[in-house]
């Protein structure tokens, strides 16, 4: 049997884990967390494509593509663009593939207006605020799924 695939969306700055205010969002870099989820996707039986853009645009089409290769599930931190994309709603919506959201921080401890997120609205269901470990508790809610 196939692994269950399983995309890791990550939105802008992004990029800058580990550097970008760690008293926020820690020290540990994009590449530590794709190494974590590699890591425990492989007990799982899944596999992980993780993606990283500063581009609202790329986001949109890899749920789309997402859905073309019958992924089990998207986890998407959609950093900033979480509080004000609309395009991100509806593109969570006009798909069938599961959306778990993913934050490091949480968003409600912090200021006013991130405690709206689009992505929220039409996701599955929510992570935040465990950090790196945001993720991989994320991707064992999409295990269950």
């Amino acid at each position: 049997m196939a692994n269950k695939l399983v995309y890791v969306l990550n939105g802008p700055n992004l990029n800058l884990l580990g550097l970008r205010e760690p008293d926020i969002y820690g020290h540990d870099t994009l590449d530590d967390i794709a190494a974590m989820l590699e890591d425990r996707a492989q007990t799982l039986g899944m596999e992980i494509d993780m993606r990283q853009s500063n581009h609202e645009g790329h986001l949109l089409d890899w749920m789309h593509e997402a859905q073309s290769k019958g992924a089990a599930a998207i986890l998407l931190n959609a950093g900033a663009l979480t509080h004000t994309s609309v395009a991100l709603y509806d593109a969570i919506r006009s798909i069938k593939v599961p959306v778990i959201e993913v934050h490091l921080s949480n968003p409600h401890a912090r200021e006013e207006f991130r405690r709206h997120s689009y992505v929220g609205m039409a996701a599955k269901g929510s992570i935040a605020g465990f950090g790196a470990k945001s993720y991989l508790l994320a991707l064992e809610a999409a295990a269950l799924i």
